[in-house]
């Protein structure tokens, strides 16, 4: 891999320098074969911050409900329409592994309402058009869509904390290419 320049605001917490509490976490999730990115890396200065910052569970939940495929592609949108480079890369690399072929491929109903809804957003949360919350009320539950803006958010989050400070790029997603033209039009 090639090494690259650090921009990072906020040198990335090295192992030595972890206090214990976040060692054991660190430890645990490398013993699980779970990453740990640059953005966890960062955020491991303040444990109450990782805490509040984190997204797998919420996103694990909506997964159970849509699949991993629907959800890639929202969080994909709301990456790109952030121009956030570590989330779009890595949403890109899930959606590759999925081995979609882009050329044969149609978003479903579901999929264009949540790319549509993340979009928005981002774009502004305030105006939203009533027939996106239209379609939303139609494939799913109050409850589903709390959680699929509750998801939606988190990214925001991640996308801004990540461009806020600069986060770097993790080395495992340099060759991964993307291109948000295989997202439908606005």
């Amino acid at each position: 891999m090639t090494n690259r320049v650090s921009n990072s605001v906020v040198p990335l917490l090295q192992y030595e320098d972890m206090n214990p509490e976040v060692r054991e976490f660190v430890d645990a999730r490398l013993q699980s074969g779970t990453r740990v990115t640059n953005m966890v890396k960062t955020l491991l200065y303040s444990m109450p911050s990782f805490k509040a910052m984190e997204f797998y569970p919420v996103r694990n939940e909506l997964q159970k409900i849509i699949g991993s495929r629907a959800v890639y592609f929202y969080c994909y949108a709301i990456s790109t329409e952030n121009e956030c480079l570590v989330c779009s890369t890595y949403h890109a690399k899930l959606l590759r592994d999925l081995e979609i072929r882009f050329d044969e491929f149609e978003f479903t109903e579901i999929e264009k309402v949540l790319i549509d809804y993340g979009r928005g957003l981002v774009n502004n949360a305030n105006s939203i058009d009533a027939s996106i919350y239209d379609r939303l009320r139609e494939q799913f539950s109050s409850e589903e869509i709390v959680l699929i803006t509750t998801v939606g958010c988190k990214m925001i989050a991640s996308n801004l904390f990540n461009e806020a400070l600069k986060v770097d790029l993790d080395e495992y997603l340099f060759e991964v290419e993307f291109d948000k033209n295989i997202l439908p039009a606005k």
